[in-house]
């Protein structure tokens, strides 16, 4: 379903291809025809061009199966059928319409056929009226042409749906594996824990039966280690899950551009893994894209374009920094002061190590913002990594 300002436009586009129904129009200010003649076409055409237009409409807002599209396409091939036989050559525009619309209400699959099967009714008629070639020239092949890039618009759009309902699988199956993995990481932090918290407490409770407090109390003691620790434990880890990636970012800026109309051009090593860059420092990235992004689509005026790309710099003594930068085309910073977010966005990268550069973006247009974090050297990042695995 489709909102009206889109429908609005879609309409406007529509009638720009109006400009062929001149012919049947001057036809009719030919004064070839008699009164009843004219009166009969002028009805038969306003009534065709009604249909066209209902028919955009009704595809906009119905379900694309609604069986009333049929009997519109069927009503204008009668129009341009019966008006091309009683009035003359000139209404053989009215085919090239219909092909395009046969195109569009059919099955992807049998598009073609369709439309093929038009542009032969076209061809029939065109030779029963006994049209001059150069009309037929001029009439049959736009009526082919023009449905058959329908046709091709068709597979196109059907192609977007089909990658539109696999990133939803994709999407689906990577937050169940996420839930599942949530859960088997839980199980290895809390099953031993749990386990070795129960079999404590049995001790605890044999030595105050046997009146030996000292030997319960440090039981109990332990027992209360061991939750700390577990407690410690779950929070690191669902503070591992609660922290955004640069994938997941990059997805959700790409569907966020795309809502408001800003064409996203992320170079691929953006979702690549980097070795070296710890999760914390990830983590702060994956933070610089999302208030990138979110800059750009609330305070990015006349932006229609946004690059994201992903590279490191040595700076000092030989320190190496990841650097993400993400600008856009629209009006640039302007002489407003950071706002709550960079500011915010600021004391993460500073937490880190990192900071943040802003600014316009090439050649004095747009804004630009980069994001620098530390890179660990290739031991530092084995340590990180060693101690990241649960015990």
């Amino acid at each position: 379903m489709e909102t009206r300002r889109q429908l609005v436009v879609k309409i406007a586009w529509m009638l720009l291809w109006m400009i062929y129904l001149v012919y049947p129009v001057k036809d009719l200010a030919s004064g070839r025809h008699g009164t009843a003649a004219v009166v009969a076409g002028a009805l038969a055409l306003a009534t065709f061009l009604v249909a066209y237009i209902g028919l955009v409409a009704a595809r906009s807002t119905r379900s694309e199966n609604w069986r009333g599209s049929y009997l519109i396409v069927g009503l204008m091939v009668t129009l341009a059928t019966s008006t091309s036989f009683g009035l003359g050559q000139p209404w053989l525009t009215l085919f090239t319409y219909c092909s395009v619309c046969v195109a569009t209400v059919l099955p992807v699959r049998l598009g073609l056929p369709g439309v093929a099967g038009t542009t032969a009714l076209a061809l029939a008629v065109s030779l029963l009226i006994r049209a001059d070639l150069d009309t037929m020239a001029s009439i049959i092949l736009p009526c082919f042409l023009g449905g058959l890039a329908m046709t091709g618009l068709q597979r196109l759009i059907a192609t977007m749906r089909e990658l539109r309902e696999a990133r939803a699988a994709v999407a689906h199956l990577a937050a169940a594996e996420e839930r599942l993995r949530l859960a088997r990481d839980l199980h290895d932090l809390l099953g031993h824990s749990l386990s070795l918290i129960t079999l404590k407490s049995e001790l605890a409770g044999r030595f105050m039966d046997s009146d030996k407090p000292e030997q319960a109390r440090a039981q109990v003691a332990d027992i209360e280690k061991v939750a700390r620790q577990s407690l410690i434990d779950v929070r690191e880890a669902v503070g591992g899950y609660r922290r955004p990636t640069l994938p997941v970012e990059l997805a959700a800026a790409r569907t966020a551009l795309t809502t408001a109309q800003i064409t996203l051009e992320a170079h691929h090593s953006v979702a690549e893994e980097h070795p070296g860059l710890g999760n914390e420092e990830a983590g702060v990235l994956a933070w610089a894209l999302r208030e990138a992004v979110t800059n750009i689509v609330r305070h990015g005026a006349d932006a229609t374009a946004c690059t994201v790309t992903m590279d490191e710099t040595w700076e000092g003594e030989g320190e190496r920094y990841a650097v993400l930068e993400v600008t856009d085309n629209g009006r640039g910073p302007g002489k407003s002061a950071p706002g709550n977010g960079l500011s915010g966005l600021q004391e993460r990268l500073a937490q880190v190590g990192g900071r943040l550069e802003t600014g316009s973006g090439p050649r004095g247009k747009g804004f630009r913002l980069r994001a620098l974090v530390p890179v660990h050297t290739l031991a530092s990042g084995r340590v990180a990594a060693a101690d990241s695995v649960p015990r």
